[in-house]
């Protein structure tokens, strides 16, 4: 089964920028389709962007044009680059595939925007 450990969060003030990683492991990591979801506290667990495996990709309204997501499959690692970023951003960022299943999901990686 595919595993995921997610990386790269932090604080960071608006207007920054973050980078996130997603390393996986597990068969196929290359033909599956890949997404980064965020949850805020209290909140339901949404898809911010997704790639698929041939590197076509969408993104969220809220943040689309702020971020790009991108997939180095022989690394086994998807990443979100998080430019001009805003309070609304504030989450617990995760990653996953995009069928035929979820895989588990990992322990997410903290982002806070604040001044």
């Amino acid at each position: 089964q595919l595993q995921l450990v997610e990386s790269g969060g932090g604080l960071v003030q608006p207007g920054g920028s973050l980078r996130l990683s997603c390393a996986a492991s597990g068969s196929d990591f290359s033909i599956y389709a890949m997404a980064w979801f965020r949850q805020a506290p209290g909140k339901q667990r949404f898809l911010v962007a997704s790639i698929t495996a041939t590197q076509d990709t969408n993104y969220a309204n809220s943040v689309k044009g702020r971020f790009t997501i991108s997939r180095d499959n022989p690394k086994n690692t998807v990443y979100l680059q998080m430019n001009n970023l805003k309070p609304e951003d504030t989450a617990v960022y995760y990653c996953n595939r995009v069928g035929p299943t979820f895989a588990s999901w990992g322990q997410g990686t903290q982002v806070t925007v604040s001044s």
